[in-house]
């Protein structure tokens, strides 16, 4: 087995995104399904005769990280305005930056509208989406029909939001999220000098670090706003689950959140740093599906299509990792997760309009495409885009304007049979 193709696995059923990575020895595995079990657990309520897995809310999203990351998988959007969010999330903010070059909060709502509360404490609101529907004629005639969200806010529990601003985010999948974080800042920071194809450049995100206490360059998070993984875990702990951690100590209760602040707490931190260790662990060695259908000449013209299209400016299909990860299984290893972590504008049609440290309401980091030719058969039906609104490939591509218009008009010009070779490769992923 070639050192490149150890970071896969050959399962293509609906537990592919959930392997650990080949090579962890008994104790690293044991460590695996503690974390696992952790991404798993449904929190409860403080207090509870189980104090290791208590501390929800007061006021919070879902109850387990796997409520948006289903089988690690991508998170959906409501088919309307009726329907929950159950995988998706809304974030808020107010114009300007907080004291480290991040979003404003809202003074009475923090950074996210949270659906839910533990009894006694009222849920911040509901966030109810309806559909404006797009027609959309390729040049030789084949139609569809586009879709984009309309978002309102209702049943607000404590004042009114105007001039807030939102971002509609359904959860991406957890896969591969240790190889991410072992491609080196030189490696990104040289992406980002360096134009490629029809005027694309790639930006990096400088963010504030709660874990560090300076500034670092970004890679997780869908606008590159979050530097490590350990962050990540943490502050999704804190913001959808409202579980503490020592990076993330207070509960997120604003002062107008009367019932909030005086709720029972789960202990000081709710989650301790050997169950945060754990659950990152989990994370950063879930494994990547193989490709298949390499021989496929379908896919072949596809994958070639996608190289000629431009595509592949921002969705890199080729990676190194550094020398300097913790665990040497991560490093120095040939990946093709199909993206250069970095940001880029995306378009109008894109945009939430909502700055995030270095990002504009324009950019979005490149999402990694590995494994998407499995997502709608483990969390089925699939939808593509931060928000949610594509249902397919096909839907995600137009939607690309900004940096990538010149690809995506290449794509529209294509006859029918080119284009669905690209989707073939895209499937093959």
């Amino acid at each position: 087995m070639m050192a490149q193709d150890r970071v896969t696995v050959a399962d293509f059923s609906r537990q592919a995104f959930s392997q650990p990575l080949p090579g962890l020895d008994a104790a690293d595995r044991e460590r695996f399904a503690r974390g696992r079990s952790l991404f798993r657990q449904v929190w409860v309520v403080s207090p509870s005769l189980d104090g290791e897995v208590d501390g929800l809310g007061p006021l919070y999203n879902r109850p387990a990280c796997s409520s948006c990351h289903p089988l690690n998988g991508r998170g959906q959007a409501p088919d309307g305005p009726r329907q929950r969010l159950r995988s998706m999330l809304v974030r808020l903010s107010l114009p300007g930056e907080n004291d480290h070059g991040g979003p404003l909060p809202h003074p009475d709502y923090g950074d996210q509208l949270n659906d839910t509360g533990i009894p006694g404490v009222p849920p911040e609101g509901r966030a109810a989406i309806a559909w404006e529907e797009l027609p959309f004629r390729f040049p030789d005639g084949e139609s569809l029909m586009l879709r984009r969200p309309r978002l309102t806010l209702e049943e607000l529990a404590y004042g009114p939001l105007d001039g807030v601003l939102t971002s509609l985010r359904i959860g991406p999948p957890v896969l591969g999220l240790g190889l991410l974080e072992a491609v080196s800042e030189e490696t990104l920071l040289e992406m980002a000098a360096h134009p490629v194809v029809d005027g694309i450049q790639g930006r990096i995100n400088r963010v504030w670090s709660a874990e560090t206490g300076d500034w670092r360059v970004g890679r997780f998070g869908l606008k590159a706003n979050v530097a490590s993984l350990r962050e990540q875990s943490a502050s999704a702990m804190a913001g959808d689950l409202g579980i503490t951690s020592r990076l993330y100590p207070d509960k997120a209760c604003t002062p107008v959140q009367d019932a909030c602040r005086q709720a029972a707490e789960g202990g000081q931190p709710e989650l301790d740093d050997t169950q945060l260790d754990d659950l990152v662990f989990y994370q950063a060695y879930l494994a990547v599906p193989a490709r298949r259908q390499r021989d496929d000449s379908q896919v072949q013209r596809g994958e070639a299509q996608f190289l000629a299209l431009g595509c592949a400016a921002c969705h890199r299909p080729q990676l190194r990792t550094g020398d300097q990860a913790a665990h040497p299984l991560l490093r120095n290893r040939t990946i093709h997760p199909y993206t250069d972590l970095l940001l880029h504008d995306m378009g109008e049609g894109l945009a939430d309009g909502r700055t995030d440290h270095q990002a504009n309401g324009r950019e979005w980091r490149t999402p990694p495409l590995w494994g998407i030719g499995l997502v709608e058969s483990i969390s089925p039906p699939g939808h593509f885009l931060h928000d949610g609104r594509a249902r397919n490939f096909t839907e995600a591509i137009l939607w690309h304007a900004g940096e990538a218009l010149a690809a995506r008009e290449r794509f529209v010009a294509l006859p029918a049979e080119s284009r669905r070779a690209l989707l073939a490769f895209l499937k093959s992923l």
